[in-house]
């Protein structure tokens, strides 16, 4: 379920919204994209990151949604740019999105017992994908699992989100703001009319 296309305009939001919560000190692995370095000694990060909202067992969960959702194969994932800890510190600012996720991971668990008679994190990988696919393609949507597309569209929502204003996720995108020149760049579109009037760039 990787492959995710984020707007550019998107990114802008998502990066409003998480510089909000950049300063937070307890994360181990999430770091905000465009922070920047202090002159006055930075503080030690936790080993281990210690959920504010959700419960150990859910905060588990979560992080294996996350991980089906952005991988980790070829490149790093959302795992890798501590997502969850991301997730978690919204949720626990966000009185609404704490009762849509933990009543959404409670769903997950009630749903995977329906369909194969364990807790999500209790079936084997395939069996896990086949119970997401349909809350996660319009084309595989089942009847009776709304509720479940509603919740997982949250957290694809806030992992992309948490991912692409991470430093590891933004770097993924090739953004041009953590590139340094030596001059200004032309205009990558030399031949569009609208641009003629452009003065030619500066040597």
């Amino acid at each position: 379920m990787a492959g995710q296309s984020v707007a550019r305009r998107e990114i802008l939001r998502s990066l409003a919204i998480a510089a909000g919560v950049a300063a937070f000190p307890g994360f181990s692995k999430w770091s905000f994209a465009c922070g920047h370095p202090q002159q006055s000694l930075q503080p030690i990060r936790p080993s281990a990151y210690q959920p504010i909202f959700f419960s150990a067992p859910e905060y588990t969960l979560l992080e294996r949604l996350i991980d089906i959702i952005i991988p980790s194969d070829e490149t790093p994932g959302a795992r890798d740019a501590g997502v969850a800890e991301f997730i978690d510190l919204m949720a626990s600012r966000d009185v609404e999105l704490q009762h849509d996720l933990r009543a959404g991971l409670n769903w997950l668990n009630k749903h995977s017992e329906t369909l194969y008679r364990a807790r999500f994190l209790q079936v084997s990988f395939e069996q896990q994908s086949a119970l997401l696919e349909p809350l996660a393609y319009k084309k595989k949507f089942r009847k009776g699992e709304e509720q479940g597309r509603k919740f997982f569209s949250t957290v694809r929502e806030y992992t992309i989100m948490g991912f692409y204003t991470s430093e590891i996720g933004l770097k993924e995108l090739d953004f041009p703001g953590f590139r340094f020149y030596a001059e200004s760049p032309a205009c990558p579109h030399k031949d569009d009319p609208g641009h003629l009037h452009l003065p030619p760039p500066k040597g």
